[in-house]
């Protein structure tokens, strides 16, 4: 831990003047990179030293969660706030369909990219699950339910496993990333609807087995649970490092721990697509940048390419590691199942350091929104703090904070692994060395990203 600090400290005090540039999905701050690069990366590779010398136990100790207190809430409450959000959502998308074409001024653009995308996955990767109170399914499958008395005439093909969320997950990253227009309120309320409709077609033939196997948003809100601070513990409300609930749970089947590395290999490219150096593989001038409708067959390749590559380079290191280490080989696929959730604190890492300034841009938007919509005083949006050395340098050191942290809680989460796997000690360093290279690497490269010019 000691590593950690030093590493933050180090990126503190080396701090230089900043510039800001703006991008469509969010802003990019352009940097002196190579001090911030070295030394982040040189935090994570400092934190694998540490693990070499520390006791064995030292790592899973860190992530023993402390109870709070019990809390058990009546299940009409939270049906009730389900269905709530069920009637928002609804009206939502017919103010998408009726309302403004702005999309910095009709609401459903703004709850969907802003409110949902941005500050719910964040809150529920970081506070708990809040996603099972506000679902907008389970309370009208349950209402259906008491009011018709019918079962699912289906029963979920247990074949199927993760897969189905596998498939929504990246359908939805293709639209966030290669639609031309993924903001207008029209176009994103008949996608909102279609999903909506259709995942609860699924929920009443497959019942809620659906929901928690076949529906990629459920799925989604659920991996990231297991990465916040606060969880259930043996009944108990509980607190412990982020990650404590990946040891605690059950292994991940292989559909799921595909899904732990396209969260990560998705975000990563939802900042890659606009850089300098992508449009410059496609021929495309930055400076003169022809529109979206120009990359979408690029865009959903690329985002495809990267995920694939991702998943292989992880399940490299995994199967270089076990060699690495010595004696009877296990299978890749059972490791791969047990270490993908690792990846789970640096997706979310890159989420929050990915969307942070545009949070604090189009966040204004919702204020305004609010304002409107209870007869407020308009409120002001402004960026001009991002043309301030002093906002940008704090903005600059949360998103690379993020990052370094994210890797060094995976890190540390895989040791704990291999540790309770088993592997002595040696065993253990050893067959995690290719894996902690992956994470300098992905360090050093998710920094850069952070950093390196739009044009897109």
């Amino acid at each position: 831990m000691r590593a950690i600090m030093l590493g933050g400290m180090f990126l503190a005090l080396t701090a230089g003047a900043v510039w800001a540039h703006a991008g469509e999905q969010g802003f990019v701050l352009l940097l002196p990179t190579n001090v911030y690069i070295a030394a982040g990366g040189v935090t994570v590779a400092l934190t694998v030293a540490l693990l070499a010398v520390l006791p064995g136990g030292f790592a899973e100790t860190l992530f023993r969660p402390i109870a709070i207190f019990r809390l058990q809430l009546p299940v009409f409450m939270r049906y009730f706030l389900n269905l709530a959000v069920t009637v928002l959502l609804g009206w939502l998308v017919w103010r998408g369909l009726m309302g403004p074409g702005d999309p910095g001024v009709n609401p459903l653009p703004l709850t969907i990219w802003v409110v949902f995308w941005i500050v719910l996955v964040t809150l529920q990767g970081l506070v708990g699950d809040l996603w099972r109170w506000i679902n907008p399914w389970v309370g009208v499958g349950a209402l259906l339910r008491r009011l018709t008395d019918m079962r699912a005439p289906l029963r979920y093909p247990r074949a199927l496993g993760y897969w189905p969320s596998v498939v929504g997950f990246l359908a939805f990253c293709g639209f966030l990333m290669a639609d031309p227009a993924p903001t207008d309120p029209g176009r994103l309320a008949v996608v909102v609807g279609f999903y909506w409709y259709a995942m609860l077609s699924g929920m009443v033939l497959f019942g809620p087995a659906w929901l928690a196997r076949g529906e990629a948003i459920t799925v989604l809100m659920r991996l990231y649970c297991r990465v916040s601070f606060i969880g259930f513990s043996k009944g108990y409300i509980s607190a412990g490092l982020s990650g404590w609930q990946i040891l605690t749970g059950p292994r991940a089947s292989l559909g799921l721990a595909v899904l732990c590395l396209i969260l990560l290999g998705s975000g990563s490219f939802d900042g890659m697509n606009e850089t300098f150096l992508w449009l410059g593989l496609l021929g495309i001038n930055p400076l003169e940048f022809p529109g979206r409708s120009a990359v979408i067959l690029p865009n959903i390749l690329g985002l495809l390419a990267s995920n694939a590559a991702l998943i292989g380079v992880f399940a490299g290191a995994l199967w270089l590691g076990e060699r690495l280490a010595g004696g009877q080989p296990r299978p890749l696929r059972g490791l791969f199942c047990l270490y993908a959730p690792t990846i789970l604190p640096i997706a979310l890492a890159y989420h929050i350091a990915h969307y942070l300034t545009a949070f604090l841009v189009d966040g204004q938007y919702v204020l305004a929104a609010f304002a409107r919509a209870l007869g407020l005083a308009s409120h002001p949006i402004s960026a001009g703090f991002l043309n301030t050395p002093g906002p940008v340098k704090i903005i600059w050191m949360t998103q690379a904070g993020a990052v370094v942290m994210g890797h060094v809680i995976a890190i540390l989460l895989a040791h704990a692994l291999a540790m309770r796997a088993g592997d002595g000690r040696a065993r253990a360093v050893l067959g995690q060395v290719p894996l902690a290279l992956f994470m300098v690497a992905y360090t050093v490269f998710g920094l850069w990203l952070l950093a390196t010019p739009r044009g897109a």
